[in-house]
């Protein structure tokens, strides 16, 4: 059982990053705008508590996948907007082809059409 939660505790890490990479992939966001796209994007089905995705960004920073800058505007705090690296294009590229690929393992295996 450990070992199954292991592996699911990485399925949600990878999932997490993914979603944020593609957030990065359109335009640099910061933190509350990119939980906002995530569920804009799924129609509501998949949500970030923002609490919960900065230490995601923080990691992914530190990993350079992604880099962030702080940006002040008048009349507004300051913000912290992230972008996606050269390396964070390769990893988002990798995890899409990974995620299709299990994708089309769990469709045959368990008889679901991609609808």
């Amino acid at each position: 059982m450990a070992d199954t939660q292991s592996h699911g505790q990485a399925f949600k890490k990878g999932t997490a990053e993914l979603l944020i990479l593609a957030q990065l992939e359109l335009r640099p966001s910061h933190g509350y705008e990119i939980a906002q796209q995530i569920d804009a994007r799924s129609d509501g089905a998949l949500s970030f508590h923002v609490a919960s995705l900065y230490p995601i960004l923080y990691r992914m920073e530190r990993r350079g996948l992604i880099v962030g800058r702080w940006v002040e505007k008048a009349g507004q705090r300051r913000r912290r907007y992230y972008r996606l690296t050269s390396e964070g294009r390769k990893v988002l590229a990798a995890q899409r082809k990974n995620w299709r690929a299990f994708m089309q393992a769990v469709q045959a295996a368990s008889g679901l059409e991609y609808a």
